[in-house]
């Protein structure tokens, strides 16, 4: 008898405590779904006051959603994209790496991953945004938008690697160019004057062969000076304005997708090809036009 109210006490312990739990594992799925519920209530909230361009409402309209959530990494990913609409490209990029790491949907790594490219190529960290693109990638690789974004991530990191650094040496080489413009114009209107000194020491005679040949010499030079300034043709003209639309585009947060060919690509990458070669050409115009006036002063 004792060992049967044994049995029968533990028995009436075992369901009391599969009672217990199971009314607490209720209770706790309960408030969860609470919690998820308003969390989504503050995400639609949020987009409310996107549309009505309130961008500190909805900034906290994301952050009390992701309180309230945690695994609600929508969330995170939309606040990513509030903050690098307004230029917070640093924060954005910490929502994107958030929602990407911790969000199993494939869909959604494959956005922020795309659009935590799109913040390191505002920083230039080209290396870093080719590596953000295949991550993207992964997750989807039938995305013409994200590959053609490596494309581009791609060709600007070889050319920085070409030439030698990053952006701290573009600003040094920008830096070092003006100088050089500085002094071939101080170069040259020391020879200017050097020619005038000469003219004025007792040539009269030459005089209107002079004058004519320093006239055309003028002439040639303000001719050279002027196509300079204008662009050589319209297929250059095009492929910059195509350069600068193309690189607005691809910098900007990704909402909907347009679908662009290999050919495209292709042809971006030409036409950065042909500007950087431009660049050069007219580099050493300006080295053999400062050697020629140098030349003239000293003789």
């Amino acid at each position: 008898m004792k060992t049967k109210h044994n049995v029968s006490l533990i028995l009436s312990l075992l369901c009391a405590l599969v009672f217990t739990i199971t009314t607490q594992a209720q209770q706790k799925t309960k408030e969860q779904l609470k919690q998820e519920q308003e969390a989504q209530d503050l995400l639609n909230e949020a987009q409310d006051y996107l549309a009505e361009d309130n961008f500190p409402l909805a900034e906290a309209s994301y952050r009390k959603a992701i309180a309230k959530n945690p695994n609600n990494h929508e969330a995170k990913y939309n606040l990513g994209n509030l903050y690098y609409t307004k230029d917070k490209v640093s924060e954005a990029g910490e929502k994107y790496v958030t929602a990407e790491t911790a969000s199993e949907e494939k869909e959604l790594k494959h956005k922020s991953a795309h659009n935590l490219g799109n913040t390191f190529m505002r920083d230039k960290k080209y290396a870093k945004a080719v590596e953000a693109y295949k991550q993207a990638l992964r997750n989807n690789p039938n995305d013409d938008e994200t590959r053609y974004n490596l494309a581009l991530a791609k060709s600007l990191l070889e050319k920085e690697q070409k030439d030698g650094g990053g952006g701290n040496d573009d600003k040094k080489n920008e830096e070092q160019n003006k100088d050089k413009d500085k002094q071939d114009d101080q170069e040259k209107k020391e020879g200017d004057q050097g020619e005038k000194d000469k003219d004025d020491k007792g040539e009269e005679s030459e005089d209107g062969n002079e004058g004519d040949d320093k006239e055309n010499k003028e002439d040639q030079g303000n001719k050279d000076e002027s196509e300079e300034g204008k662009p050589k043709d319209d297929k250059q003209g095009d492929g910059k304005n195509n350069d600068g639309k193309e690189k607005k585009e691809q910098q900007q947060p990704q909402q909907g997708k347009g679908q662009l060919s290999p050919q495209q690509i292709q042809n971006l990458l030409e036409t950065m090809a042909n500007q950087e070669a431009k660049v050069q050409e007219k580099l050493n115009a300006k080295k053999a036009k400062a050697a020629k006036v140098k030349t003239e002063k000293d003789w």
